[in-house]
């Protein structure tokens, strides 16, 4: 039976596939970096970082650098939950983005 964060990666890759989009799922384990996003995807030549959670669960220390550093460096870094799924094609395709209002600490849509 698959878990909740795999059933939340299922659903991230089917919404990928129906953009059309490029989709790997790097190895972290062994040779591969620790932290890097479940899911790494390009679309129309923007790179996109996905972390995976379930469950309310937050993403490590290292996980949120690697996030962070993807949006320093142009791309978008997305944390999808079993709350956000559905909003997952208007993050990638750009049409709708959330930030966080740093003054009141709320959503705010740009």
């Amino acid at each position: 039976m698959a878990t909740p964060e795999k059933k939340v990666k299922t659903k991230v890759i089917k919404v990928l596939k129906d953009l059309g989009a490029y989709y790997c799922m790097p190895a972290t384990g062994g040779y591969g970096a620790s932290g890097v996003p479940d899911i790494i995807a390009c679309y129309k030549g923007t790179f996109v970082g996905i972390e995976c959670k379930a469950n309310g669960g937050k993403p490590t220390l290292l996980q949120q650098k690697h996030l962070r550093d993807i949006s320093i460096a142009g791309g978008k870094s997305l944390l999808i939950d079993e709350t956000n799924i559905d909003m997952l094609e208007y993050y990638v395709i750009g049409k709708q983005t959330f930030n966080i209002d740093e003054k009141t600490k709320t959503k705010r849509v740009t």
